[in-house]
């Protein structure tokens, strides 16, 4: 049967499917046990399963992170989640010398069954210290593996094979995506944690999406589909382990290439994707790969000029005219940020 959720419900249900199914997965943060409930998604989980398999933390990231490596090593399949990424900063140590390389320091000895949900976004000011995605980080890591879905049904699907991986998976969400809704397969249960998704095929323009930028994307290949040119997004998901072959087999068909990073570009995530398309596809290159990414600054405060400092379907429409050699479209009569209008708050 195929039905119709939220990306928050998607989170939701992951959660509590594991949870029912296997009693040694537990879920805590902070304020992941309080009347918000991280934007919704660990809603009714104290309810069913009691405070001691659904709790809120201190404010401390370092010694959470730690009390997680601690219950996954005793046979716990614990779900961590950060309410904001640019804290998990303070658990680096945990992330990247302990959880990241204990299995490999034990000689296979121990696994590390642990998630970590991360969430990132913008909107309301956030402003310099809530507006970081780090990605690029927790993937250059070995041992971590680090997946950003961006519809409902990937979400659920990835956070089910997450749970259940035995190797530490970091989980990254953007906030904006809760109110994204998609169709979902009751009988899909597990996603594969590689590999990319083609959201919407196209042979005149690749475009390669990193989390909110999918939904950009598809927004400009909405706008530039009525001008007669036919954009292909590409959802990464994973970004590490990142399986490259199929922006490789869509750069060789369109012969452009314009790379969304939710991030900095200046040695980000689209540096990985740009280098592998480079060394496949020299020839089949009829334009210079293009890098979006935010601006290489800080995040402002205010509106104005927090949307000039993020990446967004314009900034694509864009690039893509310049691919093609296309006169700048009027945009005035086309409506963008319109999840944002769904976002009630940080928290």
């Amino acid at each position: 049967m195929i039905r119709t959720i939220t990306y928050r419900e998607a989170i939701n249900e992951a959660m509590a499917q594991e949870m029912r199914r296997d009693p040694s997965v537990f879920v805590y943060g902070i304020d992941v046990a309080d009347h918000k409930r991280i934007f919704g998604s660990s809603k009714n989980l104290v309810e069913e399963f009691g405070k001691d398999r659904c709790f809120s933390t201190p404010l401390s990231e370092d010694a959470m992170t730690g009390f997680g490596l601690g219950a996954a090593l005793n046979g716990m399949r614990p779900v961590h989640v950060h309410m904001r990424v640019d804290f998990m900063l303070l658990a680096m140590n945990q992330l990247t010398n302990m959880i990241a390389s204990y299995h490999y320091g034990t000689c296979g000895a121990f696994k590390i069954p642990m998630v970590i949900r991360a969430i990132i976004g913008r909107g309301w000011g956030q402003s310099w210290q809530h507006s970081k995605t780090l990605h690029s980080w927790f993937a250059h890591v070995p041992g971590l593996k680090v997946v950003m879905p961006s519809t409902p049904k990937d979400a659920k699907g990835m956070l089910i094979s997450a749970i259940r991986d035995d190797n530490p998976v970091v989980f990254i969400e953007h906030r904006w995506l809760y109110d994204v809704i998609g169709e979902i397969d009751e009988k899909t249960d597990s996603l594969s944690l590689e590999g990319c998704q083609v959201l919407r095929e196209g042979d005149d323009v690749t475009v390669v999406g990193v989390s909110w930028m999918n939904v950009e994307a598809v927004k400009a290949a909405e706008v530039m589909k009525k001008r007669g040119i036919n954009i292909e997004v590409i959802d990464v998901r994973s970004i590490s382990p990142f399986d490259h072959t199929t922006v490789i087999d869509s750069v060789k068909k369109t012969g452009h290439l314009i790379i969304g990073d939710y991030d900095w570009i200046h040695c980000g995530f689209g540096a990985e994707v740009a280098t592998r398309v480079y060394d496949s596809c020299m020839k089949e290159l009829k334009t210079p790969i293009i890098r979006l990414g935010f601006a290489n600054a800080h995040c402002p405060c205010t509106r104005p000029l927090e949307n000039e400092y993020y990446p967004n379907a314009i900034n694509i429409i864009r690039a893509v005219e310049e691919k093609m050699k296309l006169p700048e479209a009027d945009l005035s009569g086309e409506e963008f940020y319109s999840y944002e209008k769904k976002f009630k708050g940080p928290f």
